[in-house]
Formats: C-alpha cells, structure tokens, sequence
C-alpha cells in the first residue's frame, strides 16, 4: 500500500493552513490523489517516491481509453504536480515527476448567460406572496445583482446586508474579503423577504439563526439547496436553455461588460484572483456583437 493516509493528509493541511484553499477544492484535490493513487497500487507501486515517468504515462493513457474530459484530465495532473511539488519542498521526494507532462489544451467552451430580456423573464416568474416565494425572488435578486457564487450565498448572515450604502460582505474562495455593491430592485426583494417571509420561516426554529436565507424550517439554506431551488425556478420558465444557477454569475458579468463596464472592475467584483479568468466574458461580448451584426446588417 502506498503511504496515501501520511502524504496526503500532509498536503490537504498544506491546502488548508497556507493556501487557504476552500472545502470544494480540498475535496478535488483529495478526490484527485486517491484516484491516482488507487491506480499505482494496481501497478505494484508501494511509495510515491516510486513513482516513474512510465507509471506516469499509464496513468494519462488510462484517463483517456476512460475517456475524460480534457478539462478533468488537467485538473488531475495540475494536482498531482501541486501534491508532488510540495513534497519536494518538504524533500519527502527530489523530482517531481509531473514537472514536464503537458497538460492537454482546454476546451474553449463560452460560458452559458441569459439575455437581459430572458432574466426579466425569470424575475416575472417570481412574483408570489408566500415565504418562499419572497426567499428566492430575494435570493435570485442578489445573485444577479452581485454575481456572487452559490456558495458564498449560502453562508450570509443579516449583518453581511448593509442597507444604508447598498452592500453586501463576501468571503470568496481562500478566504478572501470583498464587498460588492447592491442594486436597489435586489434591496428591496431582501428588505420585504427579511421583514415578512424570512420572520415566518424563522418561527419554525428554536435556534438563534442569523443566515439570511432559511429553508422551510428556519435553518440555514444550503448550497445545494439554493442549487435546487433556481434549477427549479428557471425550469418553470419557458425559456428554450438548459440552465444552471452559476450561469446568473455569468449572466451578471457579461450584461456589465455589455454595458461598458470596465474589466478590472468586473474581475474585483466577481471576485477572481486573475484577470485572465474575467478575460472569459469578453469573448461572450464579441459573440453577442457578432451576432446582433448578422441580425441587423442589410449586408451581414
């Protein structure tokens, strides 16, 4: 067996402790190691230290006869040379193996967004009176409003809301702060929900709850309800696209480049580590100028 249970709980401290590395991406990079571990163990491989390049390459070669995305197959290999990079440094082991595999080209896929016209859509299909109905048109206003992430939602409490200059306070991924202003239309939604459906649902609790948005019975919405609850919602629209709730994030950075915001801006309130992440939507902008050309040009 190799030392899987010594150097990779090493390592995940390491993403913990220094990089400051969220649960979801600690759980990637565990899920990642596993996996390539499992694998050396059927080739006879007893220790990390083992490892060769030709282990290395029945192991990609293995990826792709199970034929993985391109994009999940570099994820593995950037954490593999992440995990064996670290242990170098700790002088656990004096090559890194991965150094010199190249990581296979990404796919250039364009992310998915909804038109203003198809959001306003979305925001019409959301005009209840119940608790919950206040609790997601509150809650799909502040995503659009923010662009924030599912799972930077799911952990806001009250006091995160400043009404008085319209913002909210958000922990991204590797604990990085950052506040992002808030619309009136979203404030609105949040004051009425907080004040009327939110107080209703937090009746069904005995615990000092202080999450904004709670699920049917006063507790904390998880990030995996909130997913299920816009799934849902956007599946009750008849809009012809499959959607997800991150695409509201994609939605929210490509209607403001659309609109003339500036990129940099754009990146500190999506809150990306780097502007090459961001540079995404511009791409999204040029499709829709192209697109809007061959509509309306007499000689497109």
């Amino acid at each position: 067996m190799l030392q899987k249970s010594n150097w990779i709980q090493l390592f995940i401290q390491y993403l913990q402790m220094e990089k400051n590395c969220s649960i979801h991406t600690v759980r990637n990079y565990e899920g990642d190691l596993l996996h390539f571990t499992h694998f050396m163990e059927k080739l006879g491989v007893v220790c990390y230290t083992d490892v060769l390049s030709d282990h290395v390459k029945k192991y990609l070669t293995e990826l792709f006869e199970k034929k993985y995305a391109r994009k999940t197959v570099s994820r593995k290999i950037s954490t593999l040379r992440s995990f064996y990079s670290f242990h170098q440094r700790e002088e656990r082991v004096k090559d890194n193996v991965f150094t010199f595999i190249h990581l296979p080209k990404s796919e250039h896929k364009l992310p998915n967004f909804l038109y203003e016209e198809e959001m306003n859509h979305l925001f019409e299909g959301l005009s209840g009176h119940r608790p919950i109905d206040q609790r997601d048109r509150a809650l799909l206003e502040l995503l659009y409003a923010t662009g924030m992430r599912v799972s930077e939602c799911s952990q806001l409490l009250i006091e995160h809301i400043d009404f008085s200059i319209g913002t909210v306070y958000l922990m991204g991924k590797g604990q990085k702060e950052r506040y992002v202003p808030i619309g009136s239309y979203a404030l609105d939604s949040i004051y009425t929900y907080i004040h009327n459906g939110r107080a209703q649902l937090f009746k069904k609790t005995k615990d000092s709850n202080q999450h904004l948005f709670l699920n049917y019975r006063g507790g904390r919405l998880s990030e995996r309800s909130i997913r299920t609850i816009m799934q849902k919602r956007m599946d009750q629209t008849a809009l012809q696209k499959k959607l997800r709730p991150h695409d509201i994030r994609h939605s929210f950075a490509t209607h403001l480049l659309n609109n003339g915001a500036d990129l940099r801006v754009v990146q500190e309130l999506l809150g990306h580590e780097h502007l090459s992440t961001t540079q995404i939507y511009t791409h999204v902008t040029k499709e829709r100028l192209r697109d809007v050309y061959k509509q309306h040009h007499p000689r497109a």
